[in-house]
């Protein structure tokens, strides 16, 4: 089993930056694929950025050159920094793990909101 939790989320106006953390407990190694997502109300879920095992990340279109993932293995944390926020990143921003080296979605964290004003 794995426990999610992160923290980070508030805020912030268009052009700030946050960052966001998630740490992991219990099995959980660094080839686990992790991610975050996010969600505004009455939409769906969306990937904002995965990182998977050897530090290989993909982005989505809307946050590529502004969003960055990473982990700290040794720390068993994930962290997305945002920089040049806008108001449409506003969203509760979850955290996902994956059981093993595939598609996030095994595990969730409880969400951090993110707001964005203009």
């Amino acid at each position: 089993q794995v426990q999610l939790v992160e923290s980070g989320g508030g805020l912030v106006q268009a052009g700030g930056s946050l960052t966001l953390s998630c740490a992991a407990s219990g099995t959980i190694f660094s080839w686990n694929t992790m991610a975050w997502y996010r969600q505004v109300p009455g939409k769906q879920r969306d990937l904002v950025a995965a990182i998977r095992a050897g530090g290989y990340t993909n982005y989505a279109d809307s946050v590529k050159g502004r969003f960055t993932i990473s982990r700290d293995n040794a720390k068993n944390t994930v962290y997305l920094r945002m920089n040049s926020l806008k108001p449409e990143d506003t969203a509760v921003y979850y955290c996902s793990a994956a059981r093993g080296r595939g598609t996030p979605g095994d595990y969730w964290g409880q969400g951090t909101q993110v707001t964005v004003s203009s």
